[in-house]
């Protein structure tokens, strides 16, 4: 029996990127995809916040999801990141988007010109109502400047059938047990903070989208799965080997960090686009002194 779709692990993808123009590095992303499906993730989201879309043009935007698509080849579910804070233009933008190969959409609440809760209803609405396929919302009030707050995410959920989700990136576990509390039947709740996850899952959340996977795709698979099936004894070891990774990829930022540790792996060049930067040295010293301290561990 298959998983409910969007349940388990799925991985917010890094974009490489090549030191000459910062041109997308296609045959590195076709690789990372590879060694990501085959290490057991349930998902790939493509063209989120981690991804550096917002420094993106739209034509590559539209090559990489083109790209992402062909290489996925249908071995597992793609959610496309499409948010925006002009709510008209992005219902036009929703309607000129290609969704072939595309399973949902995840939309980030509006940034910047931070709207109440009755604008945030109106603006999920009418996502809701231009997508052709589902939508999980993405609520992370650390970057956008507003919360989605459990009660309009219910509200969304109990009137929007479209909207089949939410990422929650609040870190407030009083919201998300809220949320988890009294969402109606089939309502995905995902852990938008990898080491926030384990304290999700055991509340009852249903998985995570993850920067961690892209270094450890494998490990963070089998932590959810394990978590999901009941067995938080076996999952507990694996949280906390790999949590002070999963601190550490955020001290500077995201991608900043993921990009370095994946640099350290071997997989990708530490490119970043401004208004990003790389890692500084001691960051970096310090991510790849834990990723081998994670391997040497039992």
């Amino acid at each position: 029996m298959k998983p409910p779709l969007f349940s388990g692990t799925g991985v917010a993808l890094v974009t490489p990127f090549r030191r000459q123009q910062e041109t997308v590095d296609f045959t590195k992303l076709e690789a990372l995809i590879d060694k990501i499906i085959t290490s057991g993730v349930d998902y790939i989201v493509a063209l989120g916040t981690t991804s550096e879309a917002a420094t993106m043009s739209t034509a590559e935007r539209a090559a990489v999801q083109e790209f992402i698509v062909e290489t996925v080849a249908g071995r597992c579910p793609i959610m496309l990141g499409l948010g925006g804070n002009n709510t008209l233009n992005l219902t036009d933008t929703i309607a000129g988007t290609n969704f072939d190969g595309i399973s949902a959409i995840l939309s980030v609440t509006p940034f910047y010109n931070k709207p109440n809760q009755r604008g945030l209803l109106e603006h999920y609405r009418n996502i809701s109502e231009a997508s052709p396929v589902p939508v999980v919302m993405y609520n992370v009030p650390g970057r956008t400047g507003v919360n989605l707050a459990a009660e309009t995410t219910l509200t969304l959920a109990r009137e929007c059938p479209n909207i089949i989700g939410i990422k929650e990136a609040s870190g407030n576990m009083h919201q998300v047990m809220e949320i988890l509390r009294q969402r109606p039947a089939g309502f995905r709740v995902i852990s938008g903070d990898d080491a926030l996850t384990y304290p999700m899952l055991a509340l009852g959340a249903d998985g995570v989208i993850s920067v961690m996977a892209n270094a450890l795709p494998a490990e963070m698979s089998q932590m959810v799965r394990l978590a999901l099936k009941g067995d938080f004894k076996k999952a507990l070891p694996l949280h906390m080997k790999m949590l002070p990774l999963m601190n550490a990829i955020f001290d500077e930022g995201n991608p900043t960090g993921i990009k370095s540790l994946l640099e350290a792996q071997g997989l990708i060049t530490n490119i970043l686009r401004l208004p990003l930067v790389k890692a500084s040295k001691p960051l970096a010293n310090k991510l790849s002194t834990l990723y081998n301290d994670f391997k040497n561990q039992a």
